[in-house]
């Protein structure tokens, strides 16, 4: 199991120069792998990010970032196909990394909610099985696997809870197409959380370990004895990444609702998340 962190800890955009820099420092802090987020489509050079990330020993996911123009199943077609390609360009960056994983919320744009009836629901996720058929076979072609993410009722409308994700990815039907779960959304959503991660199973790819206030992991109210005793249940055996935003970084913290320091200093969030999560995980 490795113990990642997403450099959304720190800055954004992320830049060849900031990735250079924070792939060292994560590496200090005794991280095991860095998770890269992709907004621009041309913040960040792939390849010299594969040689920075190999020369510090870490491992890479990729983590997609839906805007309003990013969106698989809206209305406008011009819109979807921009969020088709925007994937398939995640899936190639990955590849290019030498991630195997490209995760996030994989169907629409964060913050578009909208009351949908029944027969308008059952259209659009006809729609977005479709679409993530046709990724699933992108990603299978450079040995990716996409990790398709619930969110909390604020974020979307479409995928709240973990069942909801397993229809989807059931309908799917495709070995590279499973699930991220983060436990910041879970704690909003699930009555659960342990029976939902024992209810993901080999479902699970990829998990965002992450506190109820988006702070470091054992910092709040998560029940993460309940989280640790699920991933034995289900054997997972990947990444477990701390995912959080700093407030003064002003397009982050605007789109994930962050208005005050979560931590000390963004090293603590980083460094205490650690440490709880290899006592948690009994990694080294």
């Amino acid at each position: 199991m490795k113990i990642g962190v997403n450099t959304w800890v720190w800055t954004s955009p992320l830049t060849i120069e900031e990735f250079t820099r924070l792939a060292a420092h994560i590496k200090l802090i005794g991280f095991d792998l860095v998770e890269v987020p992709i907004e621009s489509t041309s913040d960040l050079d792939y390849t010299r990010a594969a040689a920075v990330a190999r020369e510090h020993g870490l491992a890479v996911s990729v983590c997609a970032a839906m805007s309003p123009d990013r969106d698989l199943i809206h209305p406008d077609e011009s819109i979807r196909a921009n969020g088709m390609a925007y994937v398939r360009h995640c899936i190639e960056a990955a590849y290019t990394l030498g991630s195997n994983r490209v995760c996030g919320p994989l169907y629409a744009a964060v913050g578009r909610t909208w009351q949908a009836t029944p027969d308008e629901r059952a259209q659009y996720m006809d729609l977005l099985v479709a679409q993530l058929k046709e990724l699933s076979v992108h990603a299978s072609d450079h040995g990716v696997v996409l990790g398709v993410e619930p969110l909390n009722r604020f974020e979307t409308s479409v995928l709240n809870l973990t069942a909801d994700a397993i229809t989807v990815v059931d309908r799917v039907g495709h070995p590279s197409c499973g699930l991220l779960l983060d436990t910041f959304h879970m704690n909003i959503e699930e009555q659960s959380i342990g029976d939902a991660l024992r209810s993901a199973g080999s479902r699970l790819k990829h998990l965002h370990a992450c506190e109820n206030d988006r702070g470091a992991p054992g910092s709040g109210h998560v029940p993460w004895t309940e989280v640790a005793q699920a991933l034995r249940d289900i054997r997972y055996n990947d990444g477990v990444v701390i995912e959080s935003f700093t407030s003064k970084v002003k397009s982050i913290a605007r789109a994930a609702a962050i208005w005050r320091p979560l931590a000390a200093t963004q090293d603590a969030l980083a460094e205490n998340g650690l440490r709880h999560l290899r006592g948690l995980l009994g990694t080294t």
